[in-house]
């Protein structure tokens, strides 16, 4: 009898156990998953350590906005994760004027000038890129301190993972869409 006990508490056990794998794993993989800010490239937004729920679903229902921060797949290690603000969408032409970014694109004439008041560290460099079809500009908040497309140039949209949608430490800046220009 304590046998039959023990044989149908694993069963039970392991019955709980599948349950869980089937709505976890799909949940992980395919809506929401963990993310941890690891570097400074992306300081005042987000600091070494925040943890991050990202949202991946939305990304495969509308596009992303100018100005989003995402966390994306490294272009040149798809292994690796950064997190990164999306600056400019595919053929667009971008230029970095000491510092000043500037956007061309089919919608105007004149150049579309960021306002990033979320830039605290800034970097007077120049660059210019024409973006292909498929192809985003993202550059860390940290511009002094951030590997970014100016370094290892554009990102493919295969390689965005998702949005973050809450960061739950540190327990000081939790919050719901965290650096977003919206939400400033």
């Amino acid at each position: 009898m304590e046998e039959n006990k023990k044989e149908s508490g694993f069963w039970e056990l392991l019955q709980y156990a599948a349950i869980a794998i089937l709505i976890v794993v799909p949940f992980r993989v395919f809506i929401a998953q963990p993310y941890i800010v690891n570097g400074s490239s992306m300081i005042p937004t987000f600091e070494d350590g925040d943890y991050l729920i990202v949202d991946q679903i939305s990304k495969r229902f509308k596009e992303p906005e100018r100005g989003s921060v995402i966390i994306m797949r490294y272009p040149l290690d798809r292994s690796k994760f950064f997190i990164k603000r999306l600056i400019a969408f595919p053929n667009e032409k971008l230029e970095i004027k000491n510092g000043k970014v500037y956007i061309y694109n089919n919608e105007s004439d004149e150049p579309l000038i960021l306002e990033e008041e979320y830039v605290k560290f800034e970097k007077k460099d120049n660059y210019s890129i024409t973006l292909g079809g498929d192809e985003y500009f993202v550059m860390g908040d940290n511009r002094a301190g951030s590997s970014d497309s100016r370094i290892w140039g554009p990102l493919p949209r295969k390689n965005i993972i998702g949005n973050p949608i809450l960061r739950l430490l540190p327990l000081s800046s939790v919050g719901y869409m965290p650096g977003s220009i919206k939400s400033r």
